[in-house]
């Protein structure tokens, strides 16, 4: 459920085919996510997901599964 809110989410900021994305998507490799991008994507995932990604966890979500991973623990944590 997460993995295709987080895949929607994608689809839609960067009109990106749904289809085509997988849990090794690399963000910045494959998405072509910069700094910017990366920022718009966190407000929107926080937004979304009513949770807090501090700057200091953003290098760590290289992955879409990295960010399924970051969510399912802070929604079961937090």
């Amino acid at each position: 459920m997460i993995f295709d809110k987080v895949c929607d989410i994608i689809s839609a900021q960067l009109n990106v085919n749904k289809d085509d994305i997988t849990p090794e998507t690399s963000l910045e490799d494959d998405l072509h996510l910069d700094s910017l991008d990366l920022i718009e994507y966190v407000v929107v995932l926080e937004h979304e997901f009513d949770v807090d990604i501090p700057d200091e966890e953003m290098p760590k979500l290289e992955t879409v599964q990295d960010v399924v991973n970051y969510i399912e623990e802070n929604l079961v944590n937090g």
